[in-house]
């Protein structure tokens, strides 16, 4: 009888990528992220609604671009829970290694900022959608 495929309940950056990010582990890397700036047209209200979470008992913050948790790894003052997942996220954003970020290229089927509006100056993808086709697959007779 062949092995049981792998069931994965929930998905993290982590797994996504294959490895841990930098800013994951270290919040001077983290410190300096300006969430006003970050922001576009000024505007928290999305922000506002980002808080720090556990994900397996770990804090972590929840990347909607990509539908998954990503862990944070050291200490994070009193106080400061919610600002710190915020500075994380916007962190992986602006790095670009949000997975739903990466899937943009391919996937996004209309002109839009590949690194979102929080990052001046990054590209667009979009403007040029074709959908993908499944190599060797042919669409049924009919």
């Amino acid at each position: 009888m062949p092995a049981e495929p792998q069931k994965v309940i929930a998905i993290d950056a982590e797994y996504l990528a294959g490895h841990r990010f930098p800013y994951q582990e270290d919040i001077s890397l983290v410190q300096d992220v300006d969430l006003m700036a970050a922001t576009p047209g000024q505007d928290l209200n999305w922000l506002e609604d980002v808080n720090l979470l556990q994900e397996e008992g770990v804090p972590a913050v929840f990347d909607r671009y990509s539908n998954s948790f990503l862990k944070i790894y050291f200490p994070i003052p009193e106080g400061r829970e919610d600002e710190i997942a915020r500075k994380v996220l916007i962190k992986h954003l602006e790095s670009g290694n949000s997975y739903g970020v990466r899937l943009k290229e391919i996937h996004a089927k209309f002109p839009q900022p590949e690194l979102g509006p929080w990052v001046e100056d990054t590209r667009t993808v979009g403007a040029d959608w074709k959908p993908t086709v499944l190599e060797g697959w042919e669409p049924p007779a009919h």
